[in-house]
C-alpha cells in the first residue's frame, strides 16, 4: 500500500510538471513569434489549472497516454507565418525531449548516490524515472499526426495542400487518437486479468513501445557512458 501511494504521489508530481512544461511551450515560441494571442488567454503561465484538459488527464491516468488543453493562437499574428506555426507546434516535443535528456542522469544519480533511506529513496526513485518516461513518451505521442496532437499541426504547417488526407486527419483524428486509446486500454486491462496474449493486439501500445526505445536510445547511450554503464545495463533500470 505504502508503494502504491509513493508511486501515485510521484505520478501526479510527474504528469503535471510534463504537461504544464509542454504547453508553456508553445504558449512562449508562439508569443515570442509574434502572436499575443496565448498571453491574452492567460496560457503563458506556469500554472497547471490553465492547461489541464480534463479528458486527457483521464486518458493519461487509465493508459498513460494523454494530452493538455491545447494553447490558442492565431497565426496570422505569426512575423513568419509558417515558420512560426512550425516552431510553435513542435515547441512541446523539443521541450518534451530536452527534458528526457536532462531528468535520465538524475535517475542513476537516485540509483547510484542516494542514501537507502526507504520513503525517500523510493519517492525520488519514481519521480525521476517517471520525468524521464513520461517526457519521452508525451514527445512520442504527440508526434502521432493526429488532430489534435501536435504532429498534425506540424504537418499543417509544412503542408500547403489541403487534400482528401489532411481534412480526414483534421476531421477525424480526435476519433482515431480516442479510439486507439480506448483499445489500448481494453487490451491493458485483459493483460491484468491474465490474457497475456491480448498485449499482441495493443496497436498504440506497440507503436509506442517501438518508438519510444529508437528515440531514447541516444539518451541511453549518451549517460550511459557518462556514468560507466553498459547499454543492457542502462535498460535493465527502466519501469517499461
Amino acid at each position: 500500500m505504502a508503494d502504491q501511494f509513493i508511486e501515485l504521489l510521484a505520478s501526479l508530481i510527474a504528469v503535471t510538471v510534463v504537461l504544464t512544461l509542454h504547453e508553456f511551450a508553445h504558449a512562449y515560441v508562439a508569443y515570442k513569434c509574434g502572436d499575443p494571442t496565448p498571453k491574452w488567454n492567460k496560457r503563458l503561465s506556469l500554472n497547471p489549472l490553465r492547461h489541464f484538459d480534463p479528458l486527457g488527464l483521464v486518458c493519461f491516468a487509465l493508459v498513460g497516454f494523454g494530452w493538455a488543453r491545447p494553447v490558442p493562437i492565431n497565426p496570422a499574428n505569426f512575423k513568419k507565418y509558417r515558420l512560426g506555426l512550425g516552431l510553435t507546434a513542435s515547441a512541446g516535443i523539443v521541450l518534451n525531449y530536452i527534458l528526457a535528456f536532462v531528468f535520465y542522469p538524475l535517475v542513476l544519480v537516485v540509483i547510484n548516490f542516494m542514501p537507502r533511506i526507504v520513503f525517500l529513496y523510493k519517492f525520488l526513485y519514481y519521480l525521476t524515472m517517471l520525468l524521464y518516461s513520461y517526457n519521452l513518451s508525451f514527445c512520442v505521442f504527440n508526434l502521432l499526426p493526429l488532430y489534435p496532437l501536435d504532429g498534425f499541426r506540424i504537418v499543417d504547417a509544412l503542408n500547403k495542400r489541403r487534400g482528401k488526407v489532411y481534412r480526414f486527419l483534421r476531421n477525424y483524428g480526435q476519433w482515431i487518437l480516442l479510439g486507439l486509446i480506448a483499445e489500448s486500454f481494453l487490451c491493458n486491462l485483459f493483460v491484468r486479468f491474465g490474457i497475456w496474449q491480448m498485449d499482441w493486439f495493443n496497436i498504440l501500445g506497440w507503436i509506442m513501445k517501438f518508438t519510444t526505445k529508437y528515440i531514447g536510445f541516444p539518451i541511453l547511450a549518451i549517460w550511459g557512458r557518462v556514468f560507466g554503464m553498459s547499454i543492457s545495463e542502462v535498460w535493465s533500470l527502466l519501469l517499461w
